[in-house]
């Protein structure tokens, strides 16, 4: 149902103005909603891929783990009772993607050396090598922690950016242009009434005018004083008398 608003030149220039408004908004909010549709899509690839490698990964890292518990003994209480700093940490930083702010996990090594001094009876080469393993596979568990969360995030973004673009073709578009067309045609019919009107108006005056003229004509006729040859010259040859 058309908005009841005044059929005036104003309101009409005014609701033109909303629905070009509301079409360039469709289109802007139209193109956002491909690239984060083109994006969202690249995310779930780079996540399948991202969770085929950390399986292989995951084995590979626990299988050196038991190798090298097998060779070097139980050292897990010693990395427990260890002072040591981190020497890996992670960062958040946000991405930018269409006006969609997204957030971005990256790695980045502290210089702190590893304990070196485990291992160093028996099966060092076996924890060097399980070090590493687990140092790939922490990079691949960092990078699936933030492909997902940004997942997640353009999920919700491309959500709230379809229920925009489906409100505006949908709801809004279309009111405006109910509105619009009400508008239309009451100024429509404002202007053929006032054509009407005017016409009659114009009738009225003529017949009026027309009245005026044939009762001033007779009035001159009628009167016995009136002399219709005294209009003219005597003198003039023309005239007869």
């Amino acid at each position: 149902m058309a908005e009841q608003v005044p059929p005036t030149r104003m309101a009409l220039q005014v609701y033109k103005a909303k629905k070009t408004g509301a079409k360039k908004g469709y289109d802007l909010l139209k193109k956002k909603a491909d690239a984060l549709k083109a994006r969202f899509r690249d995310f779930a690839k780079e996540i399948y891929k991202t969770k085929g490698s950390m399986s292989e990964s995951c084995s590979t890292a626990f299988f050196s783990l038991t190798a090298a518990q097998y060779a070097a003994g139980e050292f897990k209480t010693k990395v427990l009772e260890g002072n040591f700093t981190a020497s890996v940490r992670i960062t958040g930083q946000t991405d930018n993607i269409a006006g969609v702010k997204i957030p971005v996990f990256r790695q980045f090594d502290t210089g702190h050396e590893p304990l070196d001094n485990i291992g160093l009876a028996k099966g060092g080469r076996k924890i060097n090598e399980c070090r590493e393993k687990f140092s790939t596979l922490l990079t691949i568990l960092i990078k699936l922690a933030s492909l997902q969360t940004s997942f997640i995030t353009m999920d919700e973004a491309l959500k709230v950016t379809n229920r925009r673009v489906n409100a505006l073709e949908n709801v809004t578009i279309p009111r405006i242009e109910k509105t619009l067309a009400y508008i239309t045609s009451e100024l429509d019919e404002l202007e053929r009434e006032d054509f009407t009107r005017l016409k009659k108006v114009k009738d009225q005056n003529s017949k009026r005018a027309t009245a005026q003229r044939q009762a001033m004509l007779d009035q001159q006729y009628s009167s016995p004083q009136t002399d219709i040859m005294a209009q003219y010259d005597g003198t003039d040859e023309d005239v007869l008398m």
